[in-house]
């Protein structure tokens, strides 16, 4: 006995599920052999040449239906679009009498011949209907209207954006446009996959699951592997397993991947998120930074088909070349104090000078970064690298060669959100303990997103890393800034969510 509440409309078509199956219908067959999809048709067929069309089969899900006498109409919708289907009793014979048992969400295969109907819409004239897939819930179905220019609007069948979230598949079904936005996602990975192959550069898979966590201050998800009787880190970077590989020899390898970051959620972060990170051997961050520019210039161009795109009513131009400011630099710009070589105390007292809330506790990395958060960012709003960080904010970045406490590295920001992370990567095996043997220390002060100290990691920079340029890049919010959505919710198929209250008081 099933435990699921139904409501009358499940039951119903429960109902016509049992009463298909008792008329000898199979309504799950295992496959039907499609001609065309709906947007083919739509944007091939000619009046004049009705023959070219006059057998197609199609496939889809039914969103609109309208049952009457001996001529019916329903529009299926397949992953290009809907398009409308004309049922006749004459043509259709017993097979018309069973349409009293298909409903809007059934899946179902037409086999027919294409026209225009007097109305002026390009429709198919079936001789076939075939039921595919009998849905027994009742799906969400916005309302589509056609405007004068041939553009559809569409108006949103699930009034609560986070049951969208949750119920994706629904979302795609009632707002297909949408898949726009996953479309063009594969699209910009596609795009990064392809520049880096060209160039020689070998695509490579490091452990999701890892005894120490390292390549980024940030706090990890634990879990515990049973036979071995041992916890595990799940990856929040892939940079420490890449450059072993550079190590070992090889001179260019990327990896995209899932990280996992055991942090707050907003806008701009879901504790699974995407990352690119790529290692070149015997270049440095000048270099990357001019990469960077070709990298994003040749996604935007083939994602967009434009150097310049529009995000929530701005355009940002990605044209060659990127805004370049260093960061102490922007440090004075933007709160008139200069803000280097200060120490932890004197951070604490400028940033109580520039009205930021800070822990008292907080290390003197940690104070930098919130200034800049809150006084910096915000107004970088063009492509723009800032460069040459304090090493206190970058214990894994070579040290500068001309500027002194500073180290050779680069973020990319857009927006005001940091987009890449780009270093020269340290390779002195001396300079690399002293600074993770820091981090421990600011570790044990509190700071549980400070690094670890990975003996293996530092034993592979002893044997030598060659100079190196490495970079990551969030590609959610990427494809967030070349299709125009604020939340990375809108561009993951699949995002985290909070439970729901009923699961939260074991309803």
């Amino acid at each position: 006995m099933s435990s699921v509440q139904r409501n009358e409309q499940e039951l119903i078509k429960i109902e016509k599920l049992h009463e298909l199956r008792s008329l000898g219908i199979n309504p799950y067959p295992v496959s039907f052999d499609r001609t065309h999809h709906a947007a083919e048709i739509l944007t091939s067929f000619i009046d004049e040449q009705p023959d070219a069309l006059s057998s197609v089969r199609v496939a889809g899900r039914i969103m609109a239906i309208r049952k009457m006498g001996k001529a019916s109409f329903c529009h299926i919708q397949d992953v290009s679009g809907r398009i409308q289907i004309y049922l006749k009793k004459d043509d259709l014979g017993e097979a018309y009498d069973l349409l009293r048992l298909y409903d809007i969400g059934d899946i179902v295969g037409v086999e027919g011949f294409v026209f225009r109907t007097r109305m002026g819409e390009i429709s198919v004239h079936a001789r076939e209907f075939t039921m595919l897939t009998k849905s027994i819930t009742v799906i969400p179905v916005g309302k589509e209207e056609v405007n004068e220019d041939g553009t559809v609007t569409r108006y949103d069948a699930i009034a609560d954006k986070e049951q969208r979230y949750r119920k994706r598949y629904l979302d795609l079904i009632a707002n297909p446009d949408i898949k726009e936005t996953f479309i063009k996602r594969s699209q910009i990975i596609r795009t990064m996959r392809s520049f880096f192959d060209e160039r020689g550069w070998i695509e490579v898979e490091t452990p999701i699951l890892q005894p120490i966590y390292g390549g980024a201050t940030a706090r990890p998800f634990v879990t515990h592997h049973n036979a071995l009787d041992v916890d595990l880190y799940l990856r929040i970077a892939d940079e420490l397993y890449l450059k072993r590989l550079i190590v070992g020899g090889f001179e260019g390898v990327y990896e995209i991947s899932k990280n996992f970051r055991n942090e707050g959620m907003d806008k701009t972060h879901n504790p699974e998120f995407t990352a690119l990170e790529i290692y070149v051997a015997y270049k440095d961050y000048i270099w990357m930074m001019e990469m960077v520019e070709e990298l994003f210039n040749t996604i935007v161009l083939n994602a967009c088909g434009s150097e310049t795109v529009e995000f929530q009513g701005t355009e940002i131009s990605f044209a060659r070349p990127f805004a370049k400011k260093k960061m102490f630099d922007l440090f004075q710009e933007h709160t008139g104090l200069n803000l280097r070589g200060l120490s932890r105390e004197e951070l604490l007292t400028a940033a109580k000078s520039a009205h930021v809330d800070v822990d008292p506790a907080a290390s003197a990395m940690k104070i930098l970064d919130e200034i800049f958060s809150v006084k910096v960012q915000p107004h970088l709003i063009q492509p723009t690298f800032v460069m040459d960080y304090p090493v206190e904010m970058s214990p894994l970045a070579k040290a500068h060669q001309t500027e002194a406490g500073l180290v050779e590295r680069f973020e990319l920001f857009i927006m005001g959100k940091e987009v890449a992370n780009a270093f020269s990567e340290l390779n002195d095996p001396l300079d690399q303990r002293a600074r993770l043997e820091d981090q421990a220390v600011i570790r044990a002060a509190g700071d549980d997103e400070a690094m670890v100290v990975d003996e293996d990691f530092l034993h592979a920079i002893d044997v030598g890393l060659p100079p190196t340029a490495g970079l990551g890049v969030g590609i959610d919010r990427l494809v967030m800034l070349l299709t125009n959505n604020d939340s990375i919710r809108d561009v993951l198929f699949f995002p985290q969510m909070r439970p729901e209250k009923a699961h939260l008081e074991g309803e």
